[in-house]
């Protein structure tokens, strides 16, 4: 709740607005008994029919400015309520990218999708809605039962006996309130992460035909989904036909033993009346005590669902690192004694082991390797979207922790080896990292990637949208998107992993020979699996089992007649055969 009290501070100027407009609400609203009070009084005792009528006009004044203080209690609670559900979704999205890699290989899209949107909007709830009723109730509740004991303590006992037994609801529907809206919420994110990744695969379901089986899955998850809402809505149910029961008992009570003591002559009849118009007051918070209920422990499930999220301190973090303005990256970049391990190290699952390698300032890198041997974990370490276990990356001398995120990033122009293009045209996605480039920039880089001709080809051009993951364009087109992209930022250093896999060969030497220009001006990582896209590289290192076993140019490591030299053999009989 600290989080909460914190957003709820940036706006107290405006609740403590909305807490007046209550407190003037809840006191124009008790007036009004005693106002009816006094005419049924003075109608009693035979008076002139103008005093009923002053009495009648200040009744409908009354409720004039109450509906004045009312609308504007609402305006201001609800929409600090919204103000704050849009703090939080920003803070929560902020934080969200501030992650890093490794919290979203143990997280499901749809669960993230479902906190960022439903649970943040019962957060909203709790704090607009449901703000608003928890101080209207007891406001409420402590004016009527004052004035109802100024009238008649003995009347106002017997009217709240039955009370209690309110208390004892909301204490035992409390708990299982709270229980079953967050297995209510969370099985919302199962179903949400179960959506999701059958539409991001929706090939994949058509290509195995396995429509019939995910729909039944998801009908199988609804169905557990709608039960959860049932298990809720009991609870629910319960609460306010009994709250209603009680507030319509209460008014019997009164009734009945009020009228005995009208009879009795101690109670005037004005004050019955006042009596039950109190009661009439109280009816709807005791009514909706159960839906507040409701709604606040939504709220508490949402907020703690959020908060996990929240606690989470991104792991690779940059805060407090400093940087000479201007100073630019040269690119030499080294790894020293570097481990790694995805979880832990104790469990002896280590990716990378006693890796050591330098590669200069304006060179060339290729790596190469069997599938799983290390080469994509061993260039994600220079980015740092890992941390590594042991050792150091350093580039320039300078240990990657200890350069502000923001300088290392822009230096880097990544290119993944699973391309991935945002439901927006071409030309965008080209400038996703440098939304500011000129057209000509943007048609430019498009060359180098082979991908003019392709977008000439295209309906709309650079305009054209390239749907979800740019399911409308084929591997290799999205790969050469992904490469004109890298190349747009101008990087220092530039990191091909894969880069070429889906591009056939005579488009990939094309692209290899106008790329040869770019990459002797910069520091350059190119993992591949053909020999043809290494071959001219300065330093050619061969990774196996995390380890970097064969080091040195295409001459060097073919006559050292190991794995590189086998693989050679082998890619080159196999052009030989295709060739036939």
């Amino acid at each position: 709740m600290a989080r909460l009290w914190s957003y709820m501070l940036r706006y107290r100027g405006r609740y403590a607005f909305g807490l007046f407009c209550l407190l003037a609400t809840g006191t124009l609203a008790m007036a009004v008994p005693y106002l009816l009070k006094r005419a049924v009084d003075a109608i009693a005792a035979g008076s002139p029919p103008s005093t009923v009528a002053w009495l009648a006009l200040g009744i409908i004044l009354i409720a004039l400015v109450q509906a004045l203080t009312r609308t504007f209690s609402r305006f201001l609670i609800f929409n600090v309520g919204r103000d704050i559900e849009y703090d939080l979704r920003n803070d929560l999205f902020a934080h969200l990218e501030r992650l890093p890699l490794a919290y979203y290989q143990t997280q499901q899209t749809g669960d993230l999708m479902s906190r960022l949107v439903n649970d943040i909007t019962a957060v909203r709830m709790l704090l607009g809605v449901g703000f608003l009723n928890l101080v209207n109730t007891p406001i409420y509740y402590v004016y009527a039962a004052s004035i109802m004991v100024s009238l008649d303590w003995r009347l106002t006992l017997a009217a709240l006996a039955p009370y209690p037994l309110v208390l004892v609801i909301v204490k035992r529907s409390s708990r299982q309130l709270m229980e079953r809206t967050l297995r209510v919420q969370e099985g919302l994110a199962a179903m949400s992460s179960r959506v999701q990744e059958n539409l991001s695969g929706i090939h994949v379901v058509k290509a195995y035909v396995r429509e019939q089986e995910e729909t039944e899955e998801f009908a199988r998850l609804n169905a557990d989904f709608s039960a959860q809402n049932m298990e809720l809505a009991q609870v629910r149910g319960i609460i306010m036909p009994v709250m209603r029961a009680v507030s319509t008992l209460t008014t019997l009570v009164v009734l009945w033993y009020g009228g005995l003591r009208v009879i009795a002559g101690v109670l005037s009849l004005g004050d019955l009346v006042a009596f039950i118009g109190y009661l009439h007051i109280l009816a709807w918070p005791t009514m909706a005590l159960g839906w507040m209920l409701s709604i606040v422990q939504r709220g508490r499930a949402a907020l703690q669902r959020l908060e996990q999220i929240f606690v989470i301190e991104p792991a690779i973090d940059d805060r407090g690192l400093s940087w000479p303005e201007g100073e630019p990256l040269r690119g030499e970049i080294a790894f020293t004694g570097v481990d790694f391990a995805y979880h832990t190290p104790m469990n002896g699952h280590r990716v990378l082991a006693g890796v050591n390698l330098t590669v200069p300032a304006g060179a060339t890198l290729a790596i190469v390797g069997r599938t799983g041997a290390g080469k994509t974990t061993l260039v994600d370490l220079i980015p740092r979207l890992f941390d590594v276990t042991a050792g150091t990356v350093t580039i320039d001398g300078r240990d990657v922790r200890e350069i502000p995120l923001a300088v290392l990033r822009r230096a880097i122009g990544f290119v993944p080896q699973d391309p991935f293009l945002f439901s927006r045209n071409v030309r965008d996605n080209v400038r996703f990292g440098a939304p500011d480039a000129s057209d000509a920039a943007v048609d430019e880089v498009a060359a180098i990637a082979a991908l003019d001709r392709d977008v000439s080809e295209l309906p709309h051009g650079y305009d054209t949208i390239v749907g979800e993951r740019g399911i409308t364009l084929s591997g290799g087109q999205k790969q050469r998107v992904t490469l004109a992209r890298a190349l747009l930022v101008d990087p220092t250093i530039l990191i091909l992993d894969d880069a070429l896999s889906s591009v056939d060969t005579e488009t990939e030497g094309r692209i290899l020979g106008r790329l040869r220009g770019l990459m002797r001006q910069r520091t350059s990582i190119v993992i591949a699996h053909r020999i043809s896209t290494v071959r001219d590289a300065d330093l050619i290192a061969v990774v196996d089992d995390g380890r970097i076993v064969e080091l040195g140019d295409h001459a060097t490591l073919l006559a050292h007649a190991g794995f590189y030299a086998d693989l050679f053999q082998r890619q080159r009989l196999t052009e030989e055969l295709e060739a036939l």
